[in-house]
């Protein structure tokens, strides 16, 4: 029988994660998965499963939830007319195929190496939000034929190896080929589900050892921690997004970035100890 102080714990926890994941994609409209796989990671460890097969359930599980919130996002901002369905579907065979591989890769590795990754690709996002030029450009279009779908499969790979959205990925590489940002925040939101959906299918028929994954999970994904984020941000993002409303959106961001650093640089940390 499961213990019931054990579930109780885990579902206060849950509820708080999902919450602060949900008001910082409302107020900074990031994906919410930078906030999501650290906190599963503390989450899940505090509760006593802190195993060699740890972050691959916190990433797979971060990645389900991005399913269900990339789609309605890209709806949203379909509705808008600010999706350009045209690169998602130039991009969309390159995403998948690096979707895989990345799915792949996550089950070879344990979690100390995938912290590294983890941490070290989050410093570079964090660096981005605080010291990155929106403005900056290599060129006014992407590129056509085969060069215009070279940089796909990286976006798929990296994003399932953190276990987030094409967003991270997506938006800073679109901008730079003279994607307006709105349109490229739109179109990122489509990365995400492509991303999500291969990459989760897996990992729900992954197998892991008998005791490694907390209560209620199939495979690397933790359905009851999907649940809960998944309510919770439904309720809570709205809440960030009025608030980003009075706020310097750009301090924030800023802010944010050093925020993401120090959760890289922590993630770091305990890799190097473990």
């Amino acid at each position: 029988m499961m213990d019931s102080v054990l579930l109780i714990e885990m579902a206060a926890i849950l509820l708080v994660i999902g919450a602060l994941a949900g008001v910082l994609a409302g107020l900074l409209g990031v994906g919410g998965g930078v906030v999501l796989v650290p906190g599963f990671y503390y989450a899940f460890s505090s509760l006593g499963y802190e195993t060699p097969q740890l972050m691959q359930i916190c990433l797979a599980t971060s990645l389900a939830t991005i399913i269900v919130t990339s789609a309605r996002s890209v709806m949203s901002h379909h509705k808008k007319g600010a999706v350009e369905w045209g690169i998602l579907k130039i991009w969309a065979p390159g995403i998948v195929l690096g979707a895989i591989a990345g799915k792949m890769t996550v089950s070879a590795l344990n979690t100390t190496v995938l912290q590294y990754i983890f941490g070290g690709l989050l410093v570079f996002i964090g660096l981005y939000m605080t010291f990155g030029n929106k403005d900056f450009r290599v060129a006014n279009e992407l590129p056509k034929g085969l060069k215009g779908r070279v940089f796909s499969p990286f976006v798929g790979f990296l994003s399932v190896l953190m276990g987030i959205g094409g967003g991270s990925f997506g938006v800073p590489l679109l901008t730079m080929f003279g994607v307006p940002v709105h349109r490229a925040v739109a179109t990122a939101a489509g990365f995400g589900f492509i991303i999500a959906v291969p990459s989760v299918a897996g990992f729900l028929m992954t197998s892991l050892p008998e005791g490694v994954a907390p209560p209620f999970s199939i495979g690397a994904v933790n359905i009851a921690a999907f649940l809960v984020v998944i309510a919770m941000t439904t309720f809570t993002a709205p809440i960030g997004a009025a608030i980003a409303h009075k706020t310097d959106a750009g301090k924030l961001k800023k802010f944010f970035g050093m925020f993401l650093i120090l959760i890289a640089l922590n993630m770091l940390r305990k890799a190097i100890l473990s």
